[in-house]
């Protein structure tokens, strides 16, 4: 710490501001890919979902026909 008849620069702050923010930029440029990763897989398997149920809803609820040669 500073002795109490120094003040505290402008300069001081922001480079001790700088010094505790830099390792947490780092921090949060990791957990940004993790966090978009995860997210397109959950998109991309919400979509499968959906498209699997809408597939088996659709072949139990179309119609069977019967085509006889007379």
């Amino acid at each position: 710490m500073t002795p109490p008849e120094q003040k505290i620069t402008r300069d001081q702050i922001e480079a001790k501001i700088r010094d505790m923010t830099g390792g947490v930029t780092d921090e949060v440029e990791g957990v940004k890919s993790q966090a978009l990763t995860v997210g397109l897989a959950v998109a991309l398997a919400t979509v499968a979902i959906v498209y699997l149920i809408g597939r088996r809803r659709g072949r139990r609820n179309s119609a069977i026909v019967e085509i006889r040669r007379i």
